[in-house]
């Protein structure tokens, strides 16, 4: 019994102390969630407070009360005082693109012309480029003013041949965009901490007034192709021409040069042949003589009549193969060879006959026979 009622004290003092234990451990929690609380608050102000963040392909510049503290252009996680004390501005560091605005420009020649450029850059000094134009975000407006200002000063010193004209070596796009390049890198860098990276023309046109005195250039350019085309034709013409006179010359002096040949061998092989005439028989040497006398004197309406039905010339018929026959007359071809075939008797009838005929007509035309 005794035991019963010690065993209801116990469990009526373990009840009482339950909600004492209950509220110090909720107090406990509290405190936690508090300092959690606290501690990450903390954590969260520190961590905008005092680091800042450097992206990839981006650059800042630390500030202190406005003024610059230092740049950095490597990506990462860095420390700085917080506001109001620092604070930091970013810019991207990547290659951008801008295109210039349309400018109307004049040539060396005085022709009007509108042009329009395409820049590449990025930012290379970013404390320059935040103290000159970062800060007021007005930098395509600064780099379209230093392309303009290049272009005109560059175009000033070409004609318009050297941007349109039939003639490519006249051409030197190349050139104007390295030298407009060379000026806007040179400014650009100097003046706001920027690294241009290309400067090239985008497009070319002309304004309406142009269009025809342009047209009459590229007319003009045309016909001067036209007259150095005709000059080479003609220049080459001559060269064929010469060329052609001399390879004549060449052909009628080796031709000269070979009837001179020619005529000597034949000079030779005649008086060859009259000297073995006159060996075999001095009255047909004489006979053939006497017809070279005859035929060098006398001219081409010589005629010698001879009666062929009459002894000695009735011979020359028995040969009629050496004869030609033109209308009414008879023309002997190869007397010589007619007089080696005759007799003796014959042969000296003929050329007897022929000599008194030959020494006739030769005494007609004044011609002494020897």
């Amino acid at each position: 019994m005794s035991k019963n009622i010690k065993d209801r004290e116990n469990k009526s003092l373990e009840a009482a102390k339950t909600p004492a234990k209950a509220k110090e451990k909720g107090v406990w929690f509290g405190r936690i969630a508090k300092y959690l609380t606290a501690a990450v608050v903390l954590l969260v102000l520190f961590w905008f407070g005092f680091t800042y963040q450097v992206r990839e392909g981006s650059c800042a510049v630390v500030l202190r009360f406005g003024a610059v503290r230092e740049e950095t252009t490597e990506a990462g996680l860095y420390f700085k005082l917080p506001w109001p004390f620092e604070s930091v501005v970013s810019y991207d560091n990547r290659l951008v693109t801008l295109e210039s605005n349309k400018l109307e420009t004049t040539t060396k020649d005085k022709r009007n012309i509108i042009l329009q450029s395409y820049v590449v850059w990025q930012i290379a000094d970013p404390v320059l480029y935040h103290n000159s134009v970062g800060a007021q975000g007005a930098t395509d407006s600064y780099i379209k003013a230093q392309i303009s200002s290049a272009t005109n000063s560059t175009l000033g010193g070409y004609e318009l041949t050297s941007l349109v004209s039939l003639e490519k070596e006249k051409i030197k796009i190349d050139e104007i965009q390295n030298e407009i390049f060379t000026r806007v890198r040179e400014n650009c860098l100097t003046n706001y901490g920027i690294e241009i990276v290309d400067v090239s023309i985008l497009r070319l046109s002309l304004p309406d007034n142009n269009l025809e005195a342009v047209f009459e250039q590229m007319r003009a350019d045309r016909e001067k192709d036209i007259d150095i085309i005709l000059a080479n034709a003609e220049k080459e013409a001559n060269k064929i021409t010469t060329d052609a006179d001399t390879e004549a010359a060449e052909i009628v002096g080796q031709g000269t040069t070979e009837a001179a040949k020619i005529k000597a061998e034949t000079e030779t092989a005649v008086a060859k042949i009259y000297a073995d005439a006159q060996a075999a028989n001095i009255e047909l040497y004489k006979f053939l003589k006497n017809l070279d006398t005859v035929v060098s004197s006398v001219n081409s309406s010589t005629i010698l009549v001879v009666k062929a039905n009459e002894y000695p010339f009735n011979i020359l018929t028995e040969y009629s193969k050496y004869m030609e026959y033109e209308g009414d007359k008879t023309v002997i071809n190869d007397l010589t060879y007619i007089l080696t075939k005759l007799d003796e008797t014959d042969r000296e009838a003929l050329i007897n006959a022929v000599a008194a005929l030959i020494e006739d007509a030769a005494t007609q035309n004044g011609v002494t026979m020897p």
